[in-house]
């Protein structure tokens, strides 16, 4: 909720900016003509929500949307009703249904909303869903702004591995058991400093949270499929040569409670489900590197991701591996802040998604971006006009140089 009403605030702040239209250059054949953007309601957008952030994405889109003078309808997931019954009670004590409704229901009704008629519709969710509701929109033409899951890598350079670095990537795996698509799906570490990662990792439970896979604060993985999909993952992997690490000791799996201990893979090769598959959860494919070029070379044969997060105190490093990589959003020495600061554009690119929401990219991607051009009193627009004549010649030559007759 913090999130939605800093979006809020944030968008309220800079609201004159964003909506203020922008001058452009006019070249000196239109005379004296101006021409600038301007940035247009698109008119109802919707906004299908995941199970993992209801109220964060159910809320915080709405910021951009309503500043850009939208009217939205909100399909929460059918996999949390409770959240979104709360979701409809909330909007509803706060807008207008002729502003912003709440569209409650299961699959079909899902499925049927991405097909409706709307202006622009965000979707938040796995990419298989993904692929459908962009099928279901196609039909219509209706733009998309698809904010997709992805394989996001942590990259610890040889500079990198420290007790604060590894926290900040166990951590973020820990919030929601790893069901994040900002998450560290896996980390890449210098051969040489393997050893030194396992035992920095295995302190944050022995120093920060001791039983922590049976306290209130691990959350449940969502369904009982989803555990039966990681327990899989885990089996695939061991099967072919991976060694699996619970880093908290005497923890275990829950069948009654759907919690899972953490658990760190090494020996990870691409053969493996967990190297393939996005894993939203808490297993962490450690996998070793020699050479920064390796690891540049794997971000490159596999899709581009949400996010990467590099660690490590030498800038030439860092700033090589900025530049050598493509992802939706980079974050140095922290994992997965560029999505908390609210004044930088969110969204993926490729497979893990396009299109931003957040700050002034989310207004101008639910805008329309209306170029409006005033004519001046005096110009040479009319030699594009049939005959040609002379002044079309000179016009040409002037661009191309002499022409044969």
């Amino acid at each position: 909720m913090a999130g939605g009403i800093g979006r809020a605030q944030y968008a309220i702040d800079h609201l004159d900016a964003w909506i203020a239209a922008e001058a452009r250059d006019v070249d000196a054949s239109f005379g004296a003509a101006t021409a600038r953007m301007e940035w247009q309601p698109k008119g109802v957008v919707g906004n299908m929500v995941p199970w993992n952030f209801p109220f964060e994405i159910g809320i915080g889109p709405l910021a951009e949307m309503l500043a850009a003078g939208n009217r939205v309808i909100v399909k929460p997931s059918e996999l949390t009703p409770a959240c979104g019954a709360l979701l409809a009670k909330m909007v509803a004590a706060a807008f207008d249904p002729d502003e912003v409704t709440v569209i409650e229901g299961d699959q079909t009704v899902g499925e049927a909303f991405a097909a409706a008629s709307f202006d622009h519709l965000l979707f938040t969710g796995s990419t298989a869903v993904g692929k459908a509701v962009m099928r279901a929109a196609a039909a219509r033409l209706t733009p998309l702004t698809l904010e997709l899951g992805s394989k996001s890598p942590a990259i610890l350079t040889p500079s990198g591995v420290d007790q604060r670095a590894v926290e900040s990537i166990i951590g973020l795996k820990l919030a929601k058991s790893g069901q994040v698509c900002v998450s560290a799906d896996h980390v890449f570490v210098p051969a040489d400093q393997l050893d030194r990662f396992i035992d920095l990792a295995r302190g944050y439970f022995t120093e920060r949270a001791p039983g922590f896979t049976r306290s209130g604060d691990c959350t449940a993985i969502i369904s009982d499929r989803h555990v039966d999909r990681l327990q899989a993952l885990l089996a695939d992997a061991v099967a072919k040569g991976g060694r699996a690490i619970v880093l908290e000791d005497g923890a275990a799996p829950s069948v009654a409670t759907r919690q899972m201990p953490l658990t760190l893979v090494t020996g990870v090769t691409p053969a493996m489900r967990i190297a393939q598959e996005e894993i939203f959860g808490p297993i962490l494919p450690v996998i070793s590197y020699t050479a920064l070029d390796d690891v540049v070379a794997a971000l490159w044969a596999a899709d581009k991701p949400l996010s990467i997060y590099i660690f490590g105190q030498d800038q030439s490093e860092i700033d090589g591996l900025i530049a050598r990589t493509v992802s939706g959003g980079v974050t140095v020495n922290g994992a997965a802040l560029n999505t908390a600061c609210i004044s930088l554009g969110f969204g993926g690119v490729g497979a893990s998604g396009f299109g931003r929401h957040h700050g002034v990219e989310g207004f101008r991607e639910f805008s329309n971006h209306r170029a409006v051009f005033v004519r001046g009193p005096a110009d040479h627009a009319d030699i594009i006009f049939p005959p040609y004549g002379a002044s079309a010649a000179a016009a040409a030559e002037a661009v191309l140089g002499p022409i044969a007759a």
